[in-house]
């Protein structure tokens, strides 16, 4: 995975290109200051990743990650920033972000963002979720984030549906409802099956 960093703190560039650097399939290609993003050109180094940070003063993120969409159509941009308000998450996801991560977030969960966008999935950080800016009254909140075929999964686990009874209802294999429960319990920094159903219940997605 070929990654560019975009981050306005020097730092913070230099620590995230050493830890990327511990990992044998990883190459950084470039740590820019943000100054001059739109301006990098390498024709034959093309990155799989782009690690932007949003929260560069007079930057806009959401006109930054849309002109990289169209420069690099098949790069995955992964936020990491300090900004966990609701407007910088939203605009993040709404511009079609493949990951958003805390810069207070722990290497592991680095490592689970990368693992996830390796597997076509959207990684949201646990400390997100945790401030609800995910929850009730965020227009659309679990399409941004889950998957349909996830929010099925999700509404009979809350419904109180063991995996194999899941399974029999979508035409699954007990294997791959696991995956999925797995998946949505990382994605919304759930721990346990009652906090799933807490969830959706709290978001409208079951009636009580």
């Amino acid at each position: 995975m070929k990654i560019l960093i975009v981050d306005g703190d020097s730092l913070m560039r230099d620590g995230l290109s050493a830890l990327l650097a511990l990992s044998t399939d990883i190459e950084v290609i470039g740590a820019l200051d943000g100054a001059a993003p739109l301006a990098y050109v390498q024709p034959r180094t093309v990155p799989d990743l782009v690690i932007l940070d949003i929260g560069i003063p007079d930057y806009e993120g959401a006109k930054t990650i849309s002109v990289l969409r169209e420069r690099w159509p098949a790069a995955r941009i992964l936020v990491l920033t300090f900004r966990r308000d609701e407007l910088s998450v939203r605009s993040a996801l709404r511009a079609g972000v493949d990951a958003y991560l805390l810069k207070s977030d722990t290497r592991v969960e680095l490592a689970n963002a990368l693992r996830g966008i390796r597997d076509g999935q959207r990684y949201v950080s646990p400390g997100v979720a945790e401030h609800d800016h995910l929850g009730r009254g965020s227009d659309r909140s679990l399409e941004d984030v889950l998957s349909e075929r996830e929010r099925l999964v999700m509404m009979r686990i809350a419904q109180g549906h063991r995996t194999r009874e899941i399974a029999l209802e979508l035409s699954l294999s007990p294997k791959t409802i696991e995956k999925y429960r797995s998946n949505i319990m990382r994605k919304l920094g759930l721990k346990t099956a009652a906090a799933v159903a807490a969830y959706a219940i709290a978001n409208g997605y079951l009636e009580v």
